[in-house]
């Protein structure tokens, strides 16, 4: 008997009757069923959130911020509600908690009484952070109070965002307003510079003024010094000039009244000349002189009346000076006694203003070292003034010139800084795409395990007749292999066409599936022919090991030890990654290698089950003679 002959007799068999057609029809639509039900029901839960009752409860009562009432725990609860993620329901406390133990609510949210002034502590010296308080009931659904975990975060994340929004907006108008500030004071330094360098050249003036007012100063008191020392003895030598005018001014004064004498003296004898002339004239005629004599006598006579006459007039002229003397004599003898009288009071005079030079002096070099005090002093304000502008452009320049507009957007990205990009070497689209890998293998294990609960593994008969073991295996191993195929092209319709599973690859991925499933029906026939019945119960046992190694849900490395290593060995580990890699269009090397790693068990068990079959030719066993009523 040839193998085609040998699958067609098993096949005929199970089909023999309507009850054994319904049976086989039946165990080939377990995978289907299965696969398909379980990738329905998980096919994409994120998209139906909104179908999940939440409670939020609202106990803020508010703050006041810059003047204005905020309520920022009702904003939130709002803003929850218009999202629409999950079915929100806006309660209060004791209603959410009475919902969370009757299943009205899966979660619930609550916003204290404080959370509006815990937010707004942050702009003050004594901040705080404000709480949001998750309640789950895990008698609910535990996955629902994960995703509670996961939305509490996100709205975390969120109010963090608004909250840093905000303080980002007051802190670029705040550094906005400084760099205006800092821009005044900038033009203000500039002009304190210019007035510290006026000041600083003005002081420089003064300081050189002030030096020379002290050289002044010095000489001056220098020179009234000496002044003062040398009319120390003025009012003395002032009074002695006064007496010695004063007797000076009497003599000339007796000197003058003798003149005068003098002078009514000759005045009368020069008055009298013409008189005594006529007189005498009188006289010789009376006596008889004749006129020539007394013409010669007369001629005689008038030369000495003009030596009269004019000795008069030297004389009132002399009386004149001598006047004229005494009275000057009296003006200077006057002003001698008045210069005496002043005399002392010019002396004090000059001793105070020698007094007032040296303090002059002392005080103008004072003023002169202070003039260069400040002077030095100006020049380093100057010099600080300068830098102080220098700093203060700089410090403008480095604070950049923003509008309204411009904060409004750097504070949105101060808030959320960072985008995330979700870059996909391969997608699997949804979460029931991201199971379906798993569940595909699982369900390629599942159906021909049930297939050998009426699947004999080898034909008896073959072997009573002896046939090659090569045959026996081949015939054993291809009919469920087939059969196999089968359910792997029912299962691949639904996840492709029913789901409308995103596969990138279809060839290749159907090729796994078939490569997975009649891989795994080596393995059972090879446990089969060795062990009977035990060896399908192990097969079970093999099944719910590749059920939890081989990191359909969560990433192999989270298991045990133990578990992870069995990871690496266990065949149904490589179909999962592998159809992984052609449906969701990954590296197709790996998927070469799972293939590669499947070939090496599919090996493996048929020769296994060869060496199984070619014992069963040499020897009987009590199996033989009394068989297990399954396998």
């Amino acid at each position: 008997m040839k193998v085609p002959q040998m699958i067609a007799a098993e096949l005929r068999r199970l089909t023999a009757s309507r009850m054994a057609t319904i049976a086989l029809l039946a165990l080939m639509c377990v995978p289907v069923i299965y696969g398909a039900l379980y990738l329905w029901a998980n096919q994409n839960p994120y998209a139906k959130l909104d179908q999940i009752p939440a409670a939020i409860v609202v106990s803020d009562t508010g703050t006041t911020v810059d003047g204005k009432s905020v309520n920022y725990g009702q904003k939130v609860a709002d803003q929850l509600v218009e999202d629409g993620t999950f079915d929100w329901h806006a309660v209060s406390a004791t209603t959410a908690a009475k919902g969370l133990n009757n299943q009205k609510y899966d979660f619930a949210i609550t916003l204290p009484s404080d959370f509006s002034r815990q937010l707004a502590s942050a702009s003050t010296t004594t901040p705080q952070k404000a709480t949001v308080t998750l309640t789950t009931n895990d008698t609910n659904s535990y996955l629902a109070s994960t995703i509670g975990q996961q939305a509490a975060q996100t709205i975390k994340a969120s109010i963090v965002q608004e909250v840093n929004h905000e303080a980002a907006s007051r802190f670029l108008l705040a550094l906005a307003d400084i760099r205006s500030s800092l821009s005044d004071a900038a033009d203000a330094a500039r002009q304190l510079a210019d007035g510290a360098a006026t000041a600083h050249t003005g002081a420089a003036t003064l300081a050189d003024g002030t030096a020379q007012l002290t050289s002044g100063s010095a000489s001056l008191r220098d020179g009234l010094n000496t002044l003062a020392t040398q009319t120390s003895d003025l009012p003395s030598q002032t009074a002695q000039l006064a007496n010695g005018a004063q007797q000076v001014a009497a003599g000339n004064e007796k000197v003058a009244a003798v003149a005068d004498q003098a002078g009514s003296l000759a005045q009368q004898a020069a008055d009298a000349v013409p008189s005594v002339r006529a007189q005498i004239i009188a006289d010789l005629q009376a006596k008889g002189v004749d006129q020539a004599t007394i013409d010669q006598v007369m001629a005689q006579l008038d030369q000495l009346g003009t030596k009269v006459t004019d000795g008069n007039q030297q004389v009132q002229t002399a009386v004149g000076q001598l006047d004229q003397l005494s009275s000057g004599s009296q003006q200077l003898a006057a002003g001698a006694s008045q210069l005496a009288a002043s005399a002392p009071a010019l002396s004090g005079g000059i001793q105070q203003a020698a007094s007032g030079a040296s303090q002059l002096a002392d005080g103008s070099a004072q003023a002169a070292t202070g003039a260069a005090s400040l002077r030095d002093g100006l020049s380093t304000l100057a010099d600080g003034t300068s830098k102080l502008q220098d700093g203060l452009d700089a410090g403008v320049q480095q604070i950049p010139a923003t509008t309204a507009s411009e904060r409004a957007a750097q504070a949105k990205t101060i808030a959320d800084p960072v985008a995330l990009k979700n870059s996909k070497e391969a997608s699997a689209g949804t979460y029931g795409a991201g199971l379906a890998p798993f569940f595909i293998a699982l369900s390629a294990w599942i159906g021909i395990y049930a297939l050998f609960l009426i699947v004999k593994p080898v034909s008896r008969r073959a072997i009573t007749a002896l046939r090659t073991p090569l045959r026996v295996t081949l015939a054993g191993w291809l009919t469920p292999a087939l059969l196999g195929i089968i359910q792997m092209i029912g299962l691949y319709a639904i996840v492709a066409g029913a789901l409308h599973f995103g596969v990138s690859n279809p060839f290749a991925t159907f090729g796994l599936m078939a490569l997975a499933s009649v891989t795994f029906a080596s393995i059972i026939l090879a446990l089969n022919v060795w062990l009977g019945s035990v060896g399908q119960f192990l097969g079970l046992v093999l099944m719910v090991l590749q059920l939890v190694t081989a990191g359909g849900t969560f990433p192999w490395q989270t298991l045990p030890g133990p578990l992870a290593a069995l990871h690496h060995a266990l065949p149904m580990s490589y179909a999962v990654d592998g159809i992984r890699q052609t449906m969701y269009g990954g590296n197709a090397s790996l998927a070469v290698g799972d293939a590669l790693f499947l070939l090496a068990w599919l090996a493996v068990a048929l020769v296994l089950t060869a060496i199984g079959v070619i014992r069963m030719t040499h020897r009987r066993t009590l199996r033989d003679l009394q068989p297990s009523l399954i396998g």
